[in-house]
């Protein structure tokens, strides 16, 4: 039943201590299964000496992980032992950084003089007569220093030495401080520079004294230190294949996914022991994909331990099954309570629709929604509400804000805006009582159907009269038998002090039937929506008629505005309504959500490589 999450089915496997691995592998590749381990007797698989691994692995990773190459993908095989292998991982690490220290250092200090060459560069090219030989100031002392500085930003005042020469050369985004003055004058400004995040730029000792051989001397001392990085790199990256560094980062991913997302597992000395959740009700398809990798199990469904909460499972069609972000957005509804997926794929649509009328508005965010699908998954809710407006366009006789290239099949809202609203209005009773109906099968599901009919019931009922009095005033005798239904009804169930009850259900059915009439009332913000975006087309029109040659960039500009900006306040009307004025009449959302297994291949991800 679409209408009623299902229950998540309580599996036990039984399988080889060596094909452990391969087995959790496979068991998240069908994104089926969520672990819960369920023991007393037998022993724990050790992970928290995983941990002690993985602590280590982060040390080392916050230093050297710039230097690392990608991480090799690791497949969990039947052999693969998940906890001497991650030991062995982390060991070849540790060699390796030990003999990749004077590389690395080398990176390092390249980095730093190419850096410090490419500012001197553009330093030459900004500089004019008035910056003193780079020269003299590389090797000035001991009385006597130079200094090159870099700024973040340009402008800032400063506060100088007496006997400091500070000459500016400003750019966008920095500014150059060529600085010349007594020693303890420029340590001084050195101190003071710091704190303003100023980089000193080296000075290299053999500089060029002809202002025009530095260019070509930085030139060449940028190719050298181009080729001790490319050197120093080439043998970082052998030292990775000999201590075999991807394979070892791929096998901590491995075990970092390990930690996290496999509880402590049973073991025996041969024989390990996987239990959890599923969510199909029959174990077809997992032992398919365990016979598929050939592995050696025994699995059985069986009812759950004692005290072990399922977790709900929703299994809604296809077409139902984006509109459950929806509940997800309050939680998840348990299993005996009402999932509104299907429901709200049908009610959100035409909401959606009904407010954003137009063919080819309509058009557009229907393709926006299909285009951008994969990229943001919510966004395929578009593709079904831009359908809807393509439809109630032809209703409306609207395209692209016109109303006169095609007849309207219903009605133009601007002509008869009182049908428009009470449309709206009929609109929001219907899915008000839809979500009374599903209060009440909650109820039922929960074996407390007698309970209903002593109170809500009666609830519906006043509310059918109230709303069916707009229609027929003959309903309006429903309304105070409902009423009086859900007064007495808790009256009469009350073992004791049953005026007292009646007395409580009274002021609750007042308060009820206010909330019931103000959230009808709130539909009414439909009805207007589509009055507001007919306006809004009727207005673009006649500013796009006004604008003589200007009528067609005028008119796509003024659409592509209107499909942007009602379509986001659209959105978030057909949502609040959702929300605040139908989900509020049933949704409890104290389910416990199922969360499948995750592959390793989806958390491991590659440590790439990058200058630091």
């Amino acid at each position: 039943m679409i209408l009623r999450p299902a229950t998540a089915s309580w599996f036990e496997l039984l399988t080889s201590r060596e094909e452990l691995g391969a087995s959790l592998d496979c068991l998240a590749a069908t994104g089926l299964v969520q672990l819960q381990s369920h023991s007393r007797s037998e022993s724990r698989l050790a992970l928290p000496d995983l941990r002690v691994t993985l602590v280590e692995f982060e040390t080392l990773a916050r230093r050297y992980a710039h230097f690392w190459p990608a991480a090799e993908a690791r497949a969990l095989e039947p052999d693969h032992d998940l906890l001497e292998e991650p030991r062995a991982a982390l060991a070849r690490l540790r060699t390796w950084a030990a003999d990749a220290d004077p590389l690395i250092a080398e990176l390092e200090s390249v980095a730093q003089l190419r850096e410090d060459t490419a500012l001197l560069t553009t330093l030459c090219q900004l500089a004019d007569a008035a910056v003193p030989r780079l020269d003299r100031m590389a090797n000035a002392g001991p009385v006597f220093a130079g200094r090159v500085y870099v700024m973040p930003e340009s402008g800032l005042q400063l506060s100088l030495p007496p006997a400091v020469l500070l000459h500016r050369l400003p750019q966008p985004e920095r500014e150059f401080l060529v600085a010349v003055g007594a020693l303890e004058d420029v340590e001084a400004l050195d101190r003071s520079l710091a704190a303003r995040k100023a980089r000193i730029v080296n000075l290299p000792a053999d500089i060029p004294a002809d202002a025009a051989d530095v260019p070509a001397y930085l030139a060449t001392r940028s190719e050298s230190l181009a080729r001790r990085e490319a050197s120093a790199r080439a043998a970082l990256d052998a030292l990775s294949q000999q201590h075999e560094v991807p394979r070892a980062l791929g096998e901590l991913a491995m075990a970092s996914w390990l930690v996290a997302h496999v509880p402590e597992l049973p073991v025996t000395e041969h024989f390990a022991w996987i239990t959890g959740w599923c969510a199909d009700d029959s174990d077809a398809r997992l032992k398919a994909a365990l016979d598929a990798r050939g592995l050696h199990y025994l699995l059985r469904f069986t009812s759950a331990p004692e005290g072990c909460e399922p977790p709900s499972v929703l299994r809604n069609p296809r077409w139902a099954q984006p509109f459950e972000v929806f509940a997800r957005l309050m939680g998840v509804p348990a299993t005996r309570d009402a999932d509104p997926s299907a429901i709200v794929a049908i009610i959100a649509p035409l909401m959606f629709g009904f407010m954003f009328g137009d063919v080819v508005q309509g058009l557009a965010v229907a393709i926006a929604g299909f285009v951008l699908r994969k990229r943001m998954p919510a966004l395929r809710l578009l593709m079904a509400g831009g359908v809807v407006a393509i439809v109630f366009g032809f209703a409306f006789g609207s395209v692209m804000g016109r109303e006169d290239l095609i007849p309207a099949l219903w009605t133009r809202p601007l002509e008869q805006p009182l049908l428009v609203l009470g449309t709206a209005l009929v609109f929001g009773a219907v899915v008000l009582t839809a979500g009374l109906l599903l209060n009440a099968a909650q109820f039922f599901w929960r074996d407390q159907g007698w309970k209903w009919l002593a109170g809500d019931a009666g609830i519906l009922v006043a509310f059918l009269g109230l709303v069916g009095t707009a229609m027929d005033a003959r309903a309006l005798w429903a309304l105070p038998v409902g009423l009086a239904w859900a007064m007495l009804g808790p009256g009469l169930l009350a073992g004791s002090d049953r005026l007292g009850a009646i007395g409580h259900a009274a002021g609750e059915v007042t308060e009820r039937m206010l909330q019931l009439g103000v959230n009808t009332v709130s539909f009414v913000r439909v009805g207007a929506f589509a009055l507001a975006h007919a306006g809004l087309c009727t207005a673009i029109v006649g500013i796009a008629e006004a604008a003589g040659p200007g009528y067609w960039p005028v008119l796509l500009i003024g659409n592509a505005v209107i499909v942007v900006l009602e379509g986001l306040v659209v959105s978030i009307q057909t949502t609040r309504l959702i929300l605040f004025e139908f989900f509020i009449r049933f949704l409890t959302a104290g389910g416990r959500p199922f969360e499948p297994l995750p592959r390793p291949s989806a958390l491991s991800q590659p440590i790439s490589r990058s200058k630091p």
